[in-house]
């Protein structure tokens, strides 16, 4: 066996062997090996880079699962690198697509608000919520002002989530509101794949007799 395969094989058992309901990997072995075949076919043709960089990344998520805002997908990119080393290691790569594509809630519930949280201090503020809101709202030919729109879905927002009325979103307000209507957790734009999207990538790794 080669080195390349013996260090794939570790890799696979150490992952496989996460469990832990909240923060194990959900993937089977076979599934591992094709996510790290893929891994691999996303780094063919560079000369000396071993691990996915932000750009490559963000290609995969446009090509795979549609998803196109530079804002969410460079924090996408960033919930992804738990090392902050600026790649995406294999690690990375397998348990963060587990999240991503067959999380729990729970999980779910943190990654969005890692990705929502711009300045990474533990909280989402009125100013964080406005840059992401800031191009969900199509232009109309109207008088009316669109910064004024967004700034009505703002406090909109806080009025829904700030339960404990400091004007920001703590995780614990986030979490709770999501609890109490799952369909805030993508509140502040889409950062997990449509169903569809998440349904046909799967289709590419889980049959284990076929080659991706």
């Amino acid at each position: 066996m080669s080195s390349k395969r013996q260090e794939q094989a570790k890799i696979i058992e150490k992952l496989s062997k996460r469990k832990d309901k909240a923060r194990g990997c959900h993937f089977k072995k076979h599934e591992i090996e094709k996510l790290l075949t893929m891994y691999d076919k996303h780094l063919e043709g560079s000369l000396n880079v071993k691990k996915l960089d932000r750009l490559r990344f963000r290609d995969i998520l446009h090509d795979m699962f549609g998803m196109t805002d530079d804002m969410l997908l460079d924090r996408v990119f960033r919930a992804f690198d738990r090392d902050n080393d600026n790649y995406i290691n294999e690690d990375e790569w397998v348990m963060g697509l587990s999240v991503f594509l067959n999380g729990q809630l729970e999980e779910k519930v943190r990654y969005c608000f890692n990705v929502y949280d711009l300045n990474q201090d533990g909280f989402i503020s009125r100013e964080e919520m406005y840059q992401l809101l800031k191009h969900c709202l199509v232009k109309q030919p109207t008088d009316e002002d669109p910064e004024e729109g967004i700034k009505d879905m703002v406090e909109m927002c806080l009025k829904k989530m700030d339960l404990d009325h400091d004007s920001r979103l703590s995780y614990s307000d986030y979490a709770k509101s999501v609890e109490m209507e799952p369909l805030l957790l993508e509140a502040f734009g889409r950062c997990l794949p449509e169903p569809d999207k998440c349904h046909c990538f799967m289709n590419l790794i889980s049959d284990e007799y076929t080659k991706y």
